[in-house]
């Protein structure tokens, strides 16, 4: 556990308390969100956290998918939210695989333009993205568009699936000058739900980076069933609820500990089943049989995204989808972390202020869509990139650079994106086409070194 020092702010706060509490019937909870709230030993508390402590006072602890909601996407305090976060790139908290080369877009628009051009039966398509960022992967898409000759005058529409007003106005400033020389229109979309299935039109999708974002509920094992690992301050002694078991996620991947980062909260484990741990617990046959003191992050919301994917591909105009992302095919026990100037910080670090992120189970995108379209993979950024011929297109943009920086930052690029010790085997490219088609390059040809399910 921690140790706390308490340190109380000059503005009489805490006397105040302690001289009124008993007049004003005051529990200890209230005492001590009004205490946390005032400013104490982990400094004032984040706009996001005095939500968060309110919503303690209230009801008690909190699920990390109410963690996750609020820090990621409150509508004024959310991380996603803000104006004045750079988010992506350099100067951000984090930079994705779009803003380090234009190549990573080029190759994923080539795969997608590869499956309907074999449908051989769709004449016209439309692009679809959720999460689009600073809208960098969809330009790149749309440039390789504009110059294959088969797709010219194809596009019908571009979708996308956003709903910060700060990012969509990102995203519209750059894809301004392509949509209008492309003559094809730009929706917005807060949800997946709100595209509308068309049956004469093929639809490409890509989620990059997206459901590393989503929502988890992180539930754990035990002989009562799967119970809960909920939020609550950590200095809070209403608090009655046990500690989770420490060995709980002995046999899945962790992110690296910071326990001597003093918290203003800590987890905790309620004490029966919730509504939402037993459901979760039901969500993959493969959680039936794990042991007691397994713990597992389980995401709602990655499952109705995925079987939203499996929806709008599964009609009669088709489609195809490539989700990119961190994780594997299988579940996680404690792969939640927040990202700070490019540092993985403590994951209770300055709610609203990080980006939080936890590793994504491939397994359980697969089987929320199974019965609607054909999975593949996933395979490593590495293998994907590499069979689409990162290689031959680094080289043709090196042979045409203006300068010997260009053409070292054009090899550097490619380099990092398939980096067998970062990027390359860390992200894992999943591809979904219409039922039917059992081979689809480059999976068919790539086979990752096999995991341990879970």
């Amino acid at each position: 556990m921690f140790r706390f020092a308490t340190r109380y702010g000059s503005n009489g706060l805490s006397l105040w308390l302690r001289q009124s509490n008993c007049r004003h019937g005051l529990n200890a909870r209230t005492i001590m969100c009004a205490r946390m709230m005032s400013g104490d030993s982990f400094g004032s508390p984040t706009d996001v956290e005095k939500i968060m402590l309110d919503s303690v006072k209230a009801t008690g602890p909190i699920s990390f998918s109410t963690f996750m909601q609020l820090s990621l996407g409150h509508p004024t305090h959310g991380y996603y939210m803000k104006p004045q976060h750079a988010v992506f790139g350099t100067q951000g908290d984090f930079i994705t695989s779009p803003e380090i080369s234009q190549m990573f877009g080029e190759l994923v628009a080539l795969w997608m333009i590869k499956q309907w051009m074999d449908t051989n039966v769709i004449a016209s398509f439309r692009v679809v993205e959720l999460g689009p960022g600073r809208g960098t992967l969809m330009d790149d898409v749309l440039r390789v568009l504009k110059q294959l000759p088969a797709a010219r005058g194809k596009l019908k529409s571009i979708h996308l699936v956003e709903s910060s007003a700060t990012m969509r106005a990102l995203q519209e400033g750059k894809l301004r000058k392509a949509s209008q020389e492309g003559n094809f229109q730009i929706m917005w979309h807060d949800a997946i739900e709100e595209i509308e299935l068309e049956e004469d039109v093929f639809t490409m999708l890509v989620a990059h980076e997206f459901f590393d974002a989503l929502p988890v509920n992180v539930i754990e094992r035990t002989q009562q069933g799967w119970n809960e690992v909920l939020i609550a301050p950590s200095n809070d002694p209403s608090i009655r609820y046990t500690m989770p078991s420490s060995d709980s996620s002995q046999n899945l991947d962790s992110p690296p500990k910071l326990h001597d980062t003093p918290s203003r909260w800590t987890r905790v484990l309620s004490p029966t089943p919730t509504a939402s741990s037993t459901l979760l617990g039901l969500a993959s046959p493969r959680f039936f049989s794990l042991p007691v003191g397994t713990r597992i992050e389980v995401s709602r919301a990655s499952m109705n995204q995925a079987r939203g994917i499996g929806k709008l591909i599964n009609t009669k105009g088709g489609g195809c989808a490539l989700v990119v992302d961190y994780g594997a095919d299988r579940a996680f026990g404690d792969s939640l972390r927040a990202f700070k100037k490019h540092k993985i910080v403590d994951i209770f670090c300055s709610p609203g202020e990080c980006d939080v992120t936890t590793n994504v189970d491939f397994a359980l995108l697969k089987e929320s869509m199974a019965d609607l379209v054909s999975t593949h993979g996933p395979i490593s950024q590495r293998n994907f990139l590499t069979c689409m011929g990162i290689e031959i297109r680094a080289a043709a943009l090196m042979r045409s650079a203006s300068s010997l920086e260009s053409k070292k930052a054009i090899e550097d690029g490619a380099n990092r994106l398939i980096d067998p010790c970062g990027m390359g085997e860390q992200y894992k490219v999943l591809g979904a086409v219409a039922k039917g088609r059992d081979e689809i390059w480059p999976f068919a040809v790539t086979q990752d070194s096999a995991q341990q399910p879970i």
